[in-house]
């Protein structure tokens, strides 16, 4: 989970919330004593788990379907939130840490200053005043808030850091994992559709809509780019953009579309096809058909599924192993 840093008051304005949440929301009864964990010398209090879990409140309470589930997921949450609490402090602690007798490394304060200027004109809309009304409401000092941010941009690069140690993926693993899950690169048909439509305007008959069909069919016959008959003709949402429907499959459309268009070689077109609502020629740009894409097809979207795979399963070591080299209390 991302940890998040937002507004309290409007966090629980925006969902729909008011300070009956903050006392109904299970934590004070969990931690009596106002603290969930200790990590190093940070304290994680129940406070700082209401900021984090503020935002995402109201789509429990849209996903659940009762409240026993409602404060099942809410409880789950929790951990999860004070889970992430305590890594970020250990992730701090790695990166502060003495290394070889160099020095603790620190943010240059330039970093710090641009990233409040940043949240300034993002959140508070350059209005300094605001900023500062919304420290006093969390009860927080500018320089704590400086601090926040310096260990927010600790964190987002260190995990940045352990992400890109694992950004290579051999061939002979793409490949692998291609023979292993061919499955998963079966392809339906599909057509990359452009259509022109001639709606019944003004109580337009079948005959006339046929005869305006059969002038553009024509047209088209003669060497006009379909796009741009579309561009001219077409009564449809996409008619700026040549008739463009983009790549769909098979599946993707009613039997009054698929049997002609499935039917047709890329280049070709349908003849007219009458509905209701109007009059339809569907031309086939270009075609792909059913089957297992080759490996070359799908050799990009796999190494990325295989990078992020790999970059979760190096950080959760990297965590395991932070976690049993901390201090880490749980109440």
């Amino acid at each position: 989970m991302t940890l998040r840093r937002s507004l309290s008051l409007l966090a629980f304005a925006s969902a729909g919330l008011t300070s009956a949440f903050a006392q109904n929301d299970g934590l004070s009864m969990r931690f009596a004593n106002g603290i969930a964990a200790i990590a190093e010398e940070k304290v994680i209090t129940v406070d700082d788990i209401r900021r984090e879990i503020a935002p995402l409140v109201a789509q429990i309470q849209r996903d659940a379907r009762n409240e026993k589930e409602f404060n099942e997921k809410l409880e789950s949450l929790q951990d999860s939130v004070i889970q992430d609490l305590i890594d970020k402090v250990l992730i701090i602690k790695e990166f502060r840490k003495e290394k070889d007798g160099k020095e603790v490394r620190n943010i240059p304060g330039s970093y710090i200053d641009n990233r409040i200027a940043d949240i300034l004109s993002e959140q508070f809309d350059n209005d300094r005043s605001k900023f500062l009304a919304y420290l006093r409401s969390k009860g927080s000092t500018l320089r704590e808030y400086r601090k926040e941010v310096e260990e927010d941009i600790i964190f987002h690069y260190m995990q940045q850091q352990q992400r890109k140690s694992q950004s290579v993926v051999s061939p002979v693993r793409i490949e692998t994992f291609y023979r292993e899950n061919k499955d998963r690169f079966f392809q339906e048909d599909s057509v990359h559709l452009r259509l022109i439509q001639l709606s019944r305007v003004d109580g337009a008959t079948d005959a006339e809509l046929l005869t305006k069909a059969n002038d553009i069919l024509a047209k088209f016959r003669g060497g006009a780019k379909f796009e741009e008959l579309a561009q001219e003709y077409s009564q449809d949402s996409r008619r700026a953009k040549g008739g463009d429907w983009g790549w769909v499959k098979r599946s993707d459309l009613k039997d009054d579309f698929k049997t002609p268009l499935f039917a047709l070689k890329p280049g070709e077109v349908t003849a007219p096809v009458m509905l209701p609502e109007g009059l339809f020629l569907l031309f086939a740009e270009e075609r792909k058909y059913a089957g297992n894409q080759a490996i070359d097809e799908v050799r990009d979207q796999i190494e990325r599924l295989l990078v992020t795979q790999m970059a979760r399963t190096s950080q959760e070591r990297w965590l395991e192993r932070l976690r049993r080299n901390g201090y880490v209390k749980h109440y």
